[in-house]
């Protein structure tokens, strides 16, 4: 199931900023758009396949991914292919719409839905796995595009993508996915029933038995109060609970940033990079060293996610944001790339794993797939506003200098934010705090 969860991940992929990328610059020249337009072709369409993302996270908690990642495979897979046949803007809206609503936002929270099924106590050490899949997207999907579009040309390489997608997701997803565990007589993280009552019993004999049930880390539940059914029902938040609850809100802004600036950075990364004199190959090829960063903070983060407080991991990726753009604003020469991508890899593994898994710790398993969806469907958003800060900077002023210092505002305020974020200790006290 993990690496059911790691593969979707990796294979969203052609709805993701780092691949988009590279295709950039070579639609721009042939079907003739000009770049704030496109950009504001991407943050319509993101727009609109934002505000689907909670109506599918309700589809994934009633049906299961079983069903519904195949469909969304198979969907995505078929928006590549229209990609691939656009002739102007009209197409181009279509098509955005289609690969980052299928793309970075369903299959996105399909793998996290998994993971969060499928394991309670490791589930952040899981999601930092899980992560991995996305950071080895980060490192491999850029490379294969600019290669694939030098060789055979950017309509041909979304068809690659798109087939891709299909072979990789589907029959894996219907011949091995299962749902949840309980079914099939276990429990999250591979147990069995008698093995959960043999951690009551001997809660009382360990030290190390004090784990959580249903609300995170931070409550510091006793193994005592685990039952068969771990992360009961009523301990889970509904979407319209979870939406007065104020932690809610300081979490989603620390993502509302995440995916605004990392998109806007990553969408012109080319472009931006360029103004210090880095070429195209060197700043494709720094997205690398960005994956390789990610890879090891989401591991140490999807730990300690497991064991600390959210809020100190989440502001520490705001941190380092905040340390990658004043070094992108300041870039001393062309080999300083290297460290700004490694700062905003680490920051950007930290959000995939402990940024993922914070909203089931918080407010329960039952209905995660639609507060997810909210979640995601606010990041989702945006990202669909990132691009346009930095091309109309570029385009009015000639420079995107007057954005970086816009953008460097945004994680200091949701890093404060967040420092405050605490999960409810019950509903009740949620909702008359909210």
């Amino acid at each position: 199931m993990l690496a059911i969860a790691a593969a979707t991940t990796f294979m969203s992929a052609p709805g993701q900023s780092f691949s988009v990328a590279a295709f950039v610059d070579p639609m721009l020249y042939d079907l003739g758009i000009d770049r704030t337009n496109y950009s504001i072709a991407y943050m319509t369409a993101t727009l609109i396949g934002g505000c689907t993302l909670p109506f599918i996270g309700r589809l994934v908690d009633r049906f299961g991914a079983r069903l519904i990642l195949p469909i969304v495979a198979t969907a995505l897979g078929l928006a590549c292919t229209w990609m691939s046949n656009l002739t102007g803007a009209v197409g181009l809206y279509a098509g955005f719409t289609m690969i980052r609503c299928l793309g970075q936002g369903s299959l996105t929270l399909i793998a996290n839905w998994i993971v969060g099924e499928w394991f309670h106590t490791y589930r952040g050490r899981a999601a930092g796995i899980c992560a991995v899949g996305g950071t080895a997207s980060v490192l491999i999907i850029p490379q294969l595009n600019n290669f694939l579009i030098g060789s055979c040309g950017w309509r041909d390489t979304w068809l690659v993508l798109g087939g891709t997608v299909i072979v990789t997701l589907v029959l894996p997803a219907a011949l091995l996915l299962r749902d949840r565990p309980e079914p099939l007589g276990l429990l999250p993280d591979g147990l069995f029933p008698d093995d959960a009552h043999d951690g009551v019993s001997s809660a009382g004999k360990s030290d190390d038995s004090s784990k959580i049930t249903g609300g995170g880390p931070e409550n510091h539940t006793t193994a005592t109060s685990r039952s068969p059914v771990i992360g009961t029902d009523d301990e889970s938040f509904t979407v319209r609970e979870t939406l007065r609850c104020s932690a809610f809100w300081k979490i989603a802004s620390v993502v509302a940033t995440v995916s605004l600036v990392g998109t806007g950075l990553m969408f012109h990364q080319v472009s931006i990079v360029a103004e210090h004199g880095v070429s195209r190959s060197l700043a494709l090829g720094s997205l690398g060293i960005q994956a390789g960063a990610a890879t090891v903070s989401a591991l140490i983060a999807g730990y300690l996610i497991d064991r600390t407080q959210a809020r100190y991991v989440l502001a520490c990726s705001m941190v380092l944001e905040i340390f990658a753009i004043l070094l992108l604003i300041f870039l001393p020469s062309a080999g300083w790339i290297t460290v700004y991508s490694a700062l905003l890899g680490l920051h950007g593994g930290i959000i995939r794993s402990a940024g993922c898994i914070v909203w089931i710790n918080f407010f329960g398993r039952k209905h995660q797939g639609a507060i997810q969806g909210m979640s995601m469907s606010i990041m989702v958003l945006a990202a669909a506003l990132g691009p346009v800060p930095p091309a109309l900077a570029h385009d009015l002023s000639g420079s995107y200098e007057p954005a970086l210092w816009l953008f460097l505002v945004l994680p200091a305020l949701a890093g404060i934010a967040v420092l405050s974020a605490s999960p409810p200790k019950n509903k009740r006290s949620c909702i008359n705090s909210g």
